[in-house]
Parts: C-alpha cells; sequence; structure tokens
C-alpha cells in the first residue's frame, strides 16, 4: 500500500512538471519596449502637433515677457536722491536727463511730473498715474495669451481624448468576426489617454508661468507707487 502511494505521488509530481514545461513552451516570451515621452507623444497623433506648438508658443511668450519684466525692475538705487538734488538746485534739464539715461518704467513717470512742476498737485499726479497705467499696460502684454493657452490647452486634450474612444468603439462596431482583440483597440485607447495627458502637462506649465509673471509685474506696480509718492512729497517739500 506505501509502494503504491509512493507510485502514485511520483507520477502526479511527474505530471505537473511535464504541464509546467507546456505551458511554458506554449507561452511566449513578451518583449516590452520602455515607454518614454517620445513615444507617448507618437501615440497622441495630430492632437499632440498642436499641444506641442501650444506649448512652444507658451514658452517663447513667458521668456519675452520674464526679460521685459526684468529690465523694467532694473533701477539705480541713488535715482531719486540725485532727481531730488536736481530739483532742489533747480536744474531741471539735467533731472530730465537722469529719468531720460535710466529709461525704465519709474523714470518715465518721474520725467513726466518733472515735466508737469509748475502746475496745481492734482494735475502733476494724473499725468504720473496715466504714464503708470501705460508702463504696467506694456508689461502685461501678451500675459492673456499665456492665460488663453493655459485654458485651452487641456481641452484640446480632451478633445483627443473623445477622438481616440469613438476610434475605439469604431473598431469594436466593424469587427465582424464578433471577437475584440485589444491589438485593434489600443491604438485609440493609447489617443484617448496620451492627449488627456498631454493637455494637462501643457495647461499647468502655462498657469504657473502666467502666475509667475504676474506676480513679477505686481513688484514693479509696488515700485512705481513708491517712486510716485516719492516724488509728490519732493513737490510738497518746502522750498521745493
Amino acid at each position: 500500500m506505501n509502494l503504491l502511494q509512493i507510485d502514485l505521488t511520483d507520477t502526479i509530481s511527474q505530471a505537473a512538471l511535464t504541464a509546467e514545461e507546456v505551458v511554458a513552451v506554449a507561452t511566449p516570451e513578451v518583449a516590452h519596449d520602455s515607454m518614454n515621452l517620445w513615444t507617448m507623444a507618437q501615440y497622441g497623433g495630430w492632437i499632440m502637433v498642436v499641444l506641442a506648438l501650444l506649448l512652444a508658443w507658451g514658452i517663447y511668450l513667458f521668456v519675452e515677457r520674464l526679460v521685459t519684466i526684468h529690465k523694467a525692475q532694473k533701477e539705480d538705487k541713488s535715482f531719486m536722491d540725485r532727481i531730488k538734488d536736481y530739483i532742489h538746485e533747480g536744474q531741471i534739464d539735467e533731472a530730465l536727463r537722469l529719468c531720460h539715461e535710466n529709461d525704465t518704467p519709474s523714470s518715465r513717470m518721474v520725467e513726466k511730473g518733472i515735466t508737469r512742476i509748475g502746475r496745481p498737485m492734482q494735475d502733476v499726479m494724473v499725468a504720473i498715474e496715466n504714464v503708470g497705467n501705460l508702463e504696467v499696460a506694456k508689461l502685461e502684454k501678451n500675459l492673456v495669451i499665456l492665460a488663453t493657452i493655459a485654458s485651452i490647452a487641456p481641452m484640446i486634450g480632451f478633445l483627443g481624448t473623445v477622438i481616440g474612444m469613438v476610434q475605439v468603439f469604431y473598431n469594436m462596431a466593424s469587427t465582424n468576426s464578433g471577437v475584440i482583440e485589444l491589438s485593434a483597440l489600443s491604438e485609440g485607447m493609447y489617443q484617448a489617454m496620451v492627449t488627456t495627458i498631454g493637455g494637462l502637462i501643457v495647461g499647468i506649465l502655462c498657469i504657473f508661468a502666467y502666475n509667475f509673471l504676474v506676480s513679477r509685474i505686481d513688484r514693479v506696480v509696488r515700485t512705481l507707487e513708491s517712486r510716485t509718492l516719492e516724488f509728490l512729497d519732493l513737490l510738497n517739500e518746502p522750498g521745493a
């Protein structure tokens, strides 16, 4: 009885090993290619081309505005002290020349105020504020376009998702055999997922760039307000 049990156990073990070998032979090894951003972009189709163009446009606007704002923030720390000395000494032409040499938003505001010296203080303030508004508008140029890119990029990505899902259902409906193969659906599924990712990436980057530029412009605005108050206080000083 014990010998019969041992033989039966050996037979079961050999049968199990044979079955595992058959499964190993029958199952081919699938080589998985590594997924990278370029491969993902290729699956996205023409939607990814549109998103790439929007991203390039957004980067250009960000760099161009950043350079402009950086130039606007450059200012001689002794500028207002020198303006004060020139005005107290009655050297209006020298003060105007200094403003022209600095060529910054704040210097152009002060220059406009100097040209209005002798008129009522309200007229001087209005003239300075008008120049300040024009300077801020120059700094904010094309920011609306950057905000628009940040808004429409995710929507374009979702459009690619819808197009991809339509392609998936079309492939499913056009199958005559009734058997749906995953390989026939993979292209549409990839497009549906990849375009969403691409749109969100472009939107996130652009909204971050927009908010960063807005914060830098706010710093310039605070500087302009400070220079305006300094100049008005200068005009109100006794003997000015």
